[in-house]
């Protein structure tokens, strides 16, 4: 188990080469919006999936070391808010949540930033991405670095989700 675990960093610590060393708390603390999200394996991220979230808001916490997560996620069709913490270590953040997730935050611009995690939840590692706004809508430009990085990471475009569609949960 221990192995699976130190594999699934060592492969986001790899990844997350292209990162900055330190993220800027004021490029990450604030509200955000989720609208678009893919994984590797889909039916994780479908409507009624475990990993499918509308992330809320983002509060760094001693410059980024830990970073409060606040989002709903929907059972049986019923908004529910959940805030979790994330400890960081190096660019990769870890937090337990439908199973052990680690995850980079990669921002793409001003107003939009990709979380890019794996979760492992007991059984098998999926991949799973987030293109997030500070406001309701992205460009295409930042769509399609969204897109790219999926591709990067192994995950087919045709598995992307617009959460626009299906986000009636409070702000």
């Amino acid at each position: 188990m221990k192995t699976v675990f130190l594999t699934l960093l060592l492969g986001l610590v790899c990844a997350a080469q292209e990162a900055p060393a330190e993220l800027d708390p004021s490029q990450i603390t604030g509200d955000w919006r989720s609208i678009l999200t893919a994984a590797d394996n889909k039916e994780k991220i479908e409507e009624g999936g475990p990993l499918r979230a509308y992330v809320r808001r983002f509060e760094c916490i001693d410059s980024c070391s830990s970073l409060s997560i606040k989002f709903y996620a929907k059972f049986l069709k019923q908004c529910t808010f959940l805030n979790v913490v994330a400890e960081r270590e190096g660019d990769v953040y870890q937090v337990g949540y439908m199973g052990s997730n680690f995850f980079e935050l990669i921002p793409v611009s001003e107003n939009s930033l990709v979380v890019y995690g794996e979760n492992f939840d007991g059984v098998k590692v999926t991949k799973v991405t987030q293109l997030l706004a500070k406001g309701n809508d992205v460009t295409e430009e930042e769509i399609q670095q969204y897109e790219e990085l999926n591709k990067e990471r192994g995950i087919p475009t045709e598995h992307e989700e617009d959460l626009t569609q299906t986000d009636d949960c409070p702000q």
